[in-house]
């Protein structure tokens, strides 16, 4: 499967953004797709999942309440909703793709085989 991330951009601090992630080349059925961030110098972290068929989502402590995921099954496109946007949220987002993903499982990196090229978010205080 081909991922496809856009949306990120500069915004200041209180701001919001969406954040698409468009798959193509094989069905999302039986899917967890998942969005990550990779903050300069620090390691790539979970930061929200959604399992395509059902819809069940996880998120991270630190965007619960202000972040969003869902999914469009027409467009084969997940979304990702920040709110209340911080400096610290500031780094490349990844989108991914992992199959057969238990729920135990969603927020660890080795449960995603494709990744997305990832897409910038600045967020200026």
């Amino acid at each position: 499967v081909q991922l496809q991330a856009s949306g990120g951009g500069l915004v200041q601090a209180g701001g919001s953004l969406r954040l698409s992630c468009a798959a193509s080349g094989r069905t999302l059925s039986n899917s967890c797709m998942g969005w990550f961030r990779q903050a300069p110098g620090k390691e790539r972290e979970f930061v929200a999942a959604i399992r395509w068929s059902f819809g069940n989502t996880m998120y991270a402590d630190y965007v619960k309440g202000q972040f969003t995921i869902s999914r469009d099954k027409a467009k084969n496109t997940v979304y990702l909703q920040m709110n209340s946007l911080q400096p610290e949220d500031t780094a490349v987002y990844y989108c991914a793709a992992g199959y057969g993903t238990i729920l135990s499982m969603m927020p660890h990196i080795r449960a995603y085989n494709y990744w997305g090229q990832g897409t910038q978010v600045t967020v200026s205080s």
